[in-house]
């Protein structure tokens, strides 16, 4: 598993073994009742549908390596049902919207040609924030005119990129990453001010900054981009599988909420087209 999932699976852990702690419950004596009383808290707590679904995969998990072991007889997270989630559907950009948006990056300072750089990167490819900031210099191959991105799970994949990114990478390493990188030692691509890699903290605060000089609705993202990557694809007339393997996701079940996007929108154009919607 990705170090992320490992992370928040030991948070989730860590917070049932402290919930059964204060009520002298081990871990022989949790039971199909005890865990729905646990889900139960959660959402009086207002946690998400999502928040809970992934509480009780990880105790789901545990307690199957405790079942391994002989700790335990039974699962009893097996036949405890995740709650259902909601169907949001994920917020995309109209392309004239991300035309504005990367158009009005100049490409004048070393950050203006950095941030040029990463967004059209991140539209190109539908890369997460996360794969952005792992990319090293080596990892941009030019003349394949694709990125190798480490995914999560340590996936590796090769995406193409369309020549607007390359140029803009092209740009930024001339003219900017030059000025940034202090350390020769430094693989990063992208840059911060002090010549270090950046954080996804940075990768959205930025995005944030020229989201408002576009004058763009709606809170965009870096995910957003990935989103709108996958559905502007969809439109061209892309087969799923293809998007599926672009953005890197392990099941194609992941990939089909874009054609929910696809749907919502048809709906919308039937009823505002059709004299009898």
């Amino acid at each position: 598993m990705a170090e992320k999932t490992r992370r928040a699976y030991g948070i989730d852990l860590g917070q049932f073994s402290a919930w059964c702690a204060a009520q002298a419950i081990t871990p022989e004596a949790v039971t199909v009742r005890v865990l729905r009383r646990f889900a139960q808290g959660l959402g009086e707590r207002k946690a998400s549908p999502a928040t809970v679904a992934r509480k009780l995969a990880a105790i789901r998990g545990f307690f199957g390596v405790l079942r391994a072991h002989g700790i335990v007889q039974a699962n009893p997270a097996e036949l405890v049902p995740s709650p259902k989630r909601g169907a949001k559907l994920p917020h995309v950009l109209r392309v004239d919207e991300l035309a504005r948006l990367l158009d009005g990056i100049p490409a004048s300072s070393p950050l203006e040609l950095r941030d040029r750089a990463i967004f059209e990167l991140a539209y190109a490819c539908g890369l997460r924030a996360a794969e952005l900031v792992d990319l090293d210099v080596s990892m941009v191959d030019f003349d394949g005119e694709q990125v190798r991105v480490e995914g999560k799970g340590s996936k590796t994949r090769f995406v193409p990129a369309g020549e607007a990114a390359l140029t803009a990478i092209q740009r930024y390493q001339a003219r900017g990453r030059t000025v940034l990188a202090t350390d020769p030692a430094e693989l990063a691509l992208f840059l911060s001010k002090t010549g270090k890699r950046l954080s996804t903290s940075d990768v959205r605060r930025r995005l944030a900054v020229w989201t408002r000089r576009a004058a763009v609705q709606g809170g965009v993202t870096p995910h957003a981009l990935r989103h709108s990557f996958a559905t502007h694809l969809l439109d061209g007339g892309a087969d799923l599988r293809a998007i599926q393997e672009l953005l890197g996701h392990a099941s194609i079940s992941t990939t089909q909420i874009y054609t929910r996007v696809e749907s919502a929108r048809l709906k919308s154009a039937y009823a505002q087209a059709h004299p009898r919607a």
